[in-house]
């Protein structure tokens, strides 16, 4: 059995490297028994699981050909994604988890997260998020035309954009309290979010952040329990 952790790959028609460096990944390790786990912005932007893209199609069907081949895929929502939901899971048999998950792997506890929720520094975002992520008003507008989720999603991101370039580079980094109440009950944690990979020593614990994908390189954790606990953070290059 081996491990996958991946995160914010963002991706996009706009960006098809990104998608063939995802393909790519797949067919890799297809035939290695694996558990993928997405830790959130799998994609740029998600409008909802009624959308439907021929660039999307691709996506689909090479999943349902690595979980044929007696792999899982696991999901967790992202600031970017969080409108994916298990309806667009099911057609590859994939499994959507909530936004904390602790893992458990030969007496081992991974908590698994996006990252932003420990970004508390941010104020604004947390606050956002708060109103963003209600299940109400997120009900609300999945229940709208693609066209309007369209642009409201357009929106977000540009408002993203340009409030970062107001922010400072600590505040939208995750908080270190934050951190450390939440790493002191399990053995590893591992998330993403802020695009900052590296592996960070916190209460005798190991904190694992995953990095985002770039034009022809991604980071991935994989984890070999089999092969002496093998824990492999490392930049791969497609």
């Amino acid at each position: 059995m081996t491990y996958l952790f991946i995160s914010d790959l963002h991706l996009s028609p706009d960006h098809p490297r990104l998608v063939r460096g995802f393909l790519a990944l797949l067919k890799q390790y297809q035939h290695k028994n694996t558990q993928l786990y997405i830790l959130g912005d799998w994609f740029n932007a998600w409008i909802g699981d009624d959308y439907t893209a021929p660039w999307l199609d691709g996506i689909v069907s090479a999943l349902q050909k690595f979980t044929a081949a007696d792999n899982q895929v696991y999901f967790q929502v992202g600031n970017r994604d969080f409108a994916l939901g298990q309806k667009f899971l099911k057609q590859f048999d994939g499994i959507l988890l909530p936004d904390v998950y602790t893992l458990n792997i030969q007496q081992h506890t991974f908590r698994l997260e996006h990252g932003d929720a420990l970004c508390t520094d941010d104020v604004a975002y947390q606050r956002f998020r708060k109103v963003i992520r209600n299940p109400v008003l997120l009900g609300l507008i999945k229940r709208t035309p693609l066209s309007f989720r369209q642009k409201l999603a357009n929106g977000f991101r540009k408002k993203s954009s340009e409030t970062k370039q107001l922010k400072s580079y600590d505040i939208m980094d995750v908080n270190a309290q934050a951190v450390e109440s939440v790493i002191e009950h399990v053995d590893y944690l591992i998330h993403g979010h802020t695009h900052r990979p590296e592996i960070h020593h916190v209460l005798n614990k190991q904190r694992i952040v995953l990095g985002d994908w770039r034009a022809d390189s991604a980071w991935i954790l994989e984890l070999s329990p089999q092969e002496n606990y093998q824990l492999d953070f490392k930049q791969w290059f497609y």
